[in-house]
């Protein structure tokens, strides 16, 4: 079954995590990956694999993020509006 899902960039995952002011053990904890998979991601030393980065993605989706695609803008993040607004 293929299941389509945005890509994260590791500058999305390190400003998100900025945003929920989570350091990468909290990600690594949420998403649960290792903390050397968070490192390793988003010092860009190595890549992820898809279900890594849904497990991050999801993770942080979860605390507030909001993952904004390229659209030619650039891929950014910021933080979900609260529905009480």
């Amino acid at each position: 079954m293929y299941v389509c899902f945005m890509i994260i960039t590791p500058a999305q995952c390190r400003a998100a995590r900025g945003l929920l002011n989570l350091n990468q053990g909290d990600l690594a904890d949420l998403s649960k990956v290792s903390l050397r998979t968070v490192v390793n991601f988003e010092g860009e030393t190595r890549g992820a694999i898809p279900a890594t980065l849904e497990a991050l993605r999801r993770s942080l989706e979860a605390a507030g993020a909001e993952f904004i695609p390229e659209n030619g803008g650039g891929a950014g993040v910021r933080l979900r509006k609260s529905k009480e607004n």
